[in-house]
């Protein structure tokens, strides 16, 4: 999961999504990107190991840092979660220091999985673990008489270390 993506790519939009004439409604902020990432689904929809054999699709809408202070200025403090901040889009503001690589609990992605109509904050690791360990066709699945569309080259190669991002 290394962000990259092709600029030269055609933008998709989801119904509803605002497009360039500005029509439609937004699904998410204004400006922001949409990943789409494949991972195992655990049984309460968060990212697990199970080497592809539950692979399912997410889309993750939001990053959530966890900081060592209080922002520098141009950050507002939410009026309804005390400790957290958000940018002020009027006013000039350096971006935050991301917190060291390893650290538990400090990134959190604000992602659904592709059939529930619920959010959760999933740390990263643990969403970048799941994507990166997608090697296998379950066996189950590959019995049930169900016709399934697998990438070119098996799950490994398809799925394994890849996201989507969709810019709006």
């Amino acid at each position: 999961m290394d962000g990259r993506h092709s600029s030269g790519a055609p933008q998709w939009h989801p119904p509803g999504e605002t497009r360039a004439d500005g029509h439609g409604k937004r699904l998410h902020s204004p400006g922001r990107d949409v990943l789409c990432t494949s991972y195992d689904e655990d049984f309460n929809h968060e990212p697990c190991q199970r080497k592809g054999h539950k692979a399912h699709w997410a889309v993750s809408t939001g990053v959530l840092l966890g900081v060592q202070g209080v922002p520098s200025p141009g950050y507002a403090e939410d009026p309804e979660l005390p400790g957290l901040f958000h940018p002020v889009p009027s006013m000039p503001h350096q971006p935050p220091s991301l917190p060291e690589e390893g650290s538990l609990g400090a990134v959190y992605l604000l992602s659904k999985q592709g059939k529930s109509w619920h959010y959760q904050l999933w740390d990263y690791d643990q969403v970048r673990d799941s994507n990166l360990q997608l090697t296998d066709f379950s066996p189950s699945r590959a019995a049930d008489g169900r016709t399934y569309v697998v990438p070119a080259g098996g799950v490994r190669a398809g799925l394994c270390g890849q996201v989507l991002l969709l810019r709006p």
